[in-house]
């Protein structure tokens, strides 16, 4: 799924915001967790993930007993199989409004090579292109395919590079990429085919900001089907959401069965799915140069318009092996697909059961060396939701990630 990281990145965060605050991603991690001072990571003054503050919080003040190495081999080896594959599908793009830009019909081809630690994850990802403006009318021609090779993942990329954070048993993952070279070329080669001529900025095309300050995927299996969501956050050099991005793809050798965005629509009542009570469970991993330390967590999740018409969201949760429970209560406002709540967080209601969650301005994190979270939810049946929250320091680095199976009751 990732691009290796190349050399040592900055991005300017925001002019007013000191050298001293702005992201660093850097290969160059911290030799120990007690080198960087980790913030709590949620609290009532300042912008956190709505719906696990209070688990990741509990992550933060409790060791688990439970340790591991970050990627064993083990795991390893169950990430490329979980990987391995056809996969067919499609690739959306949406602006943090919701609002679609683009779509493009994509194939992922994924196989190993190598045996215990030195196996290795080789991924070419392959982009129908559009009638070229040029063809000759009356002529059919067979699609053309662009062929785009994804850089391996292996034991070393992993931690280093990806900062890959994955759970097994739910199968989920999320990482990182530096750049954006990837779904660049996905929308060029799309969305323009032929027709490209390498513009910076293509008309009618919105492209990924060549200096991201984030690009992290999560990703979520169907628990239903042999189906998966890549879903991409990319923020631009200040901090702010530049695009969303989505692969729905499902594995096997048949055509895809979702072909176009109309199959995901459904209501147009993107909201109400998720309003309700939700109870369910939560499992924290730690990452990278922050250890693995494993944290679980009972969760209760509320979601309520009240008589004003305002979003009021409350989260109870409670640490495993703790009878304490910690509340943690947001009020928000809704225009149209956008969802955003006091102190700054966004959720965008995309089609299909699905939102992606984002500060609106991570600059104001990092401005105040707090952490911050991305989150993708996928309510992929009416009474039962997956969500994947990512979590980064004020440095840019991955503090930990955090897997949600909820009921409605």
């Amino acid at each position: 799924m990732a691009e290796a990281i190349g050399a040592r990145f900055t991005g300017a965060v925001s002019s007013s915001i000191p050298k001293s605050r702005l992201f660093t991603f850097s290969n160059q991690f911290p030799t120990s967790p007690s080198s960087i001072s980790l913030p709590p990571f949620c609290s009532k003054k300042r912008t956190g993930l709505k719906t696990s503050c209070a688990t990741a919080d509990a992550a933060s003040t409790e060791k688990s007993n439970h340790e591991e190495e970050v990627m064993s081999v083990d795991n390893l080896h169950r990430f490329v199989d979980l990987n391995i594959g056809k996969w067919n599908g499609s690739f959306y793009q949406f602006d943090a409004t919701a609002n679609l830009l683009q779509n493009v019909t994509t194939k992922l081809s994924a196989s190993s090579y190598g045996e215990d630690e030195l196996i290795s994850l080789i991924q070419t990802l392959y982009i129908k292109q559009p009638p070229s403006s040029t063809s000759i009318a009356g002529q059919e021609k067979e699609p053309e395919w662009t062929e785009y090779k994804i850089k391996e993942t292996n034991m070393f990329t992993v931690d280093k590079y990806q900062q890959i954070g994955f759970f097994p048993k739910e199968r989920a993952f999320s990482l990182r990429y530096q750049m954006a070279g990837m779904l660049e070329t996905v929308l060029r080669a799309g969305v323009l085919g032929e027709d490209d001529t390498g513009e910076e900025n293509p008309r009618n095309l919105k492209i990924p900001s060549r200096r991201p300050s984030v690009v992290c995927e999560n990703c979520l299996y169907s628990l239903h089907k042999d189906r998966r969501i890549r879903a991409f956050h990319i923020l631009d050099p200040k901090g702010v959401v530049d695009m969303l991005l989505l692969f729905i793809e499902d594995r096997g050798n048949e055509a895809p069965l979702i072909s176009s965005i109309s199959d995901l629509q459904g209501s147009t009542d993107r909201l109400s799915p998720f309003l309700g009570r939700w109870e369910g469970h939560s499992v924290t991993r730690r990452s990278g140069v922050y250890g693995a330390t494993i944290a679980e967590a009972d969760t209760v999740a509320i979601l309520e318009i009240d008589a004003e018409g305002k979003l009021i969201q409350d989260i109870n949760s409670t640490s495993k092996g703790s009878t304490a429970t910690s509340n943690v209560r947001w009020t928000g406002s809704r225009t149209d697909n956008l969802v955003t709540f006091d102190g700054g967080y966004d959720m965008t209601l995309l089609p299909g059961g699905i939102y992606m969650g984002c500060p609106s301005d991570v600059s104001k994190n990092v401005a105040k060396s707090q952490s911050f979270h991305l989150e993708l939810c996928w309510l992929e049946s009416p009474d039962r939701r997956q969500r994947l929250v990512r979590t980064y320091d004020w440095h840019g680095l991955a503090v930990s990630s955090t897997y949600f199976y909820e009921v409605k009751v």
